[in-house]
């Protein structure tokens, strides 16, 4: 196999972009010990037959047909509850490893598809074009350790999302077990004057290098459910199972854009993130990682309030997201949907800005400055315990 047949095939599970190593000087490493897994929601879950006002009688005006009745709203307090296809997530909530936050969006929210996630993943005004992910410029400005294997991994996906724009020592992957068949036919060796072969034969030397620190060993007692989503989970904690050292793990749940015949997919969906969740929880306890693991879903977007005549749900604004760790401060935060307060297109204001939760995660889980990577000052979220 010659070197372009290589990169072909090494292509479709492992991107590379290495940062040049005189950034690593730049500043001295965070807390990068703590992971962080984001979960991307992908087409923009429904954030309020997830998390349910069932108390509120607007929400069941809005939705004649697909509210969750409330007998059947598996409750968290006297206003809030949760879908019951998310009942396995009621063993963290009970033991204060759940923080949800309500409310998340951020100003003139934008309702397409590929522009919204394009503004949560560069952490941009809803008005600016920034060119790499927000965790880019993180780790631009206070690099990963030089020993880890990656600064982060995307599984299942080659969408870097907030891991793009170049500068970062990224992956992406289907499986362990895959890249580390692929690597095995790149080669270290060689030099080149050539600006193009030089860049080619240096990713052959990064996947080598990546690929010397991963490995698939470990035998799992946790067991992960079979769907996509969970195969996904599963290769996200192959990875940090192997010590290779590396700071974030983004997974991708799909199927969320519910624009009809919502009801049975949504409770299908969410049955499989909260299994996915949970095995993760008890992977990660089993390595002696939860405490130092934090997990986060995000979407582009949340679904309009008002349901439509197809049995479904149109793009949104305001959502609620989960927070998952060992150190979560559990509970409800943010503000509950202002169900009466709709805007000119039927949607929800929102409470929290999404830029704030990455603050949470910069600043009171890595305690890096968050300033350069969000182009300005937000507020971290108080959801974690020292």
């Amino acid at each position: 196999m010659d070197r372009r047949e290589f990169l072909s095939v090494i292509g479709a599970t492992a991107a590379v972009a290495w940062l040049p190593e005189v950034a690593f000087a730049q500043r001295a490493a965070g807390g990068y010990s703590n992971l962080l897994i984001l979960v991307e929601l992908k087409g923009g879950n429904d954030g309020l037959n997830t998390v349910v006002p069932y108390a509120d009688g607007e929400y069941y005006n809005l939705r004649p047909r697909l509210a969750i009745p409330r007998d059947q709203v598996l409750q968290l307090d006297a206003r809030s509850g949760l879908h019951p296809a998310l009942q396995p997530l009621l063993a963290l909530w009970q033991n204060h490893e759940l923080a949800i936050v309500q409310g998340v969006g951020y100003p003139g929210a934008n309702l397409s598809h590929f522009r919204s996630i394009e503004i949560w993943d560069t952490a941009s005004k809803s008005s600016e074009y920034l060119p790499e992910g927000w965790l880019t410029r993180a780790f631009a400005s206070s690099p990963v350790p030089k020993s880890y294997a990656a600064d982060g991994i995307v599984v299942g996906s080659n969408e870097m999302g907030p891991l793009a724009g170049g500068g970062t020592r990224a992956l992406a992957l289907t499986s362990t077990e895959q890249f580390l068949r692929q690597a095995r036919l790149a080669s270290a060796e060689g030099t080149a004057r050539n600006p193009a072969l030089k860049h080619i034969l240096k990713v052959e030397r990064d996947v080598v290098r990546a690929a010397s620190s991963l490995n698939a060993d470990y035998a799992f007692r946790a067991e992960f459910p079979t769907h996509p989503f969970g195969n996904a989970l599963k290769t996200a904690a192959q990875v940090v199972a192997s010590q290779a050292g590396v700071a974030v793990v983004k997974v991708s749940h799909n199927g969320f854009d519910t624009h009809s015949g919502q009801q049975g997919v949504h409770q299908r969906l969410l049955k499989e993130l909260a299994e996915g969740l949970v095995a993760m929880r008890a992977a990660m306890q089993e390595i002696g990682r939860w405490d130092s693991t934090l997990m986060l879903t995000y979407a582009e977007f949340g679904r309009r309030p008002k349901e439509n005549q197809s049995g479904g749900t149109d793009h949104g604004t305001a959502n609620a997201h989960f927070v998952l760790g060992g150190r979560v401060k559990g509970g409800i935060h943010g503000l509950p949907p202002a169900l009466t307060r709709l805007d000119g297109n039927g949607n929800l204001p929102f409470a929290v800005d999404f830029r704030d939760l990455y603050a949470t995660a910069l600043e009171r889980w890595w305690g890096v400055n968050s300033s350069v990577a969000l182009n300005g000052r937000f507020t971290p979220v108080d959801l974690l315990r020292a």
